[in-house]
């Protein structure tokens, strides 16, 4: 750990009312939970998270993140490679597509092998935070030399994570029964959600067991129906397609998989509490990270 030199690519605050979905991101993950509490499922093993805790994901790590609380869960994150290469310093998004695969020099996967959770001591939390709060200001007004601040505040927090890590391995997650079967759904729905054909019936045929078990699994593991989880990504996609602002709202319901404008409506306007032509309005000006 002496040797790295970290290039900090992205940091920025969340809050979500209702957060389950899966990520994968190219780049280190460093997320201390500022308020509520989560299931994070991490290639597999799942963690309970909450108020003080920081969760570390390496380059390419599958995690599926569900909120559990009645309050909003609040999140500082930042994207980090361990060292500066000038080709990746100009990747804008975090985002990797599910099939893309791992190219990165071993370097980059230097913590792979570490157990991903920590919890901040009381003083540590305070500490965090203000280092925190300059990284993020260091990205906002983007001075000369904010590259250095932010590898110099990197340091600091990768060292206030190891110093809190605990020891007691009995509170090491378990992997998840079944999770095989969640993980080839779920990628299987991300790259079939355009499909207005695509079901529960379809998903357990290609994932190779009975609809009935895989619908369990998902109630039972990740607290959401396997119907409503497609209809989550298909929302997802359908907010991102409306910030980008090239396509009508009937074309976009036609993309991400609904089989007609009025289905769409109804069910984006349950999930975000607006209508789509509402939603558009209101984020015509923001930019979807």
């Amino acid at each position: 750990m002496n040797s790295i030199s970290p290039f900090v690519r992205a940091a920025r605050v969340t809050e979500s009312f209702s957060l389950a979905g899966e990520w994968i991101d190219h780049d280190h993950v460093y997320t201390y939970i500022e308020q509520g509490e989560a299931e994070f499922f991490l290639s597999g093993v799942k963690y309970l998270v909450k108020e003080g805790d920081i969760v570390l994901m390496h380059p390419f790590m599958s995690h599926i993140i569900r909120s559990t609380s009645t309050q909003p869960l609040i999140q500082y994150i930042f994207h980090f490679d361990l060292y500066y290469e000038e080709e990746r310093s100009l990747l804008k998004n975090t985002s990797a597509a599910h099939r893309e695969s791992p190219d990165l020099a071993d370097r980059e996967m230097k913590l792979a092998s570490i157990r991903p959770i920590s919890h901040l001591q009381l003083a540590d939390r305070i500490e965090w935070k203000k280092r925190f709060a300059l990284m993020h200001k260091e990205f906002q007004e983007k001075r000369g030399g904010s590259s250095l601040i932010t590898k110099s505040i990197c340091l600091e927090l990768l060292h206030l994570f190891f110093k809190n890590q605990s020891a007691d391995q009995d509170q090491e997650g378990n992997m998840t029964k079944g999770w095989a079967f969640i993980e080839k759904s779920i990628r299987y729905i991300h790259e079939c959600y355009a499909d207005p054909q695509l079901n529960n019936v379809a998903i357990s045929r290609h994932v190779g067991v009975s609809t009935n078990h895989l619908s369990h699994l998902f109630k039972s593991k990740l607290g959401i129906t396997l119907h409503k989880y497609v209809t989550h990504i298909r929302i997802e996609q359908s907010q991102k397609r409306i910030i980008e602002g090239t396509h009508n709202l009937t074309r976009i319901a036609e993309e991400v998989g609904f089989s007609s404008i009025h289905l769409f409506s109804r069910s984006f306007k349950a999930a975000v509490g607006i209508t789509p032509s509402k939603y558009a309005a209101m984020k015509s000006r923001v930019e979807w990270e």
